[in-house]
């Protein structure tokens, strides 16, 4: 869930620019890098509750719950 509100965003921000491809990975990258390193982690790990498993889990309530107000900020900024 985290990575598709992260990309959800990324598109928002780099909707009406023209070189929007160029800027796209430079946004996403920082933003993903933290999500897939937990991610691995947590997935090499055996415990249910490991402290990765529940880093992953903030990261992707975070990002949920957070991202649908960024991405109309950036749809409404895009469209002025």
């Amino acid at each position: 869930p985290a990575l598709s509100a992260i990309g959800a965003l990324s598109a928002a921000l780099t909707l009406n620019l023209k070189r929007g491809g160029l800027l796209l990975p430079v946004l996403v990258m920082p933003l993903a890098l933290p999500v897939l390193l937990f991610g691995t982690l947590a997935a090499q790990g055996t415990e249910m509750f490991s402290p990765t498993a529940q880093i992953l889990a903030l990261l992707s309530v975070l990002a949920v719950a957070l991202s649908p107000f960024a991405t109309a900020a950036a749809l409404k900024a895009s469209r002025s």
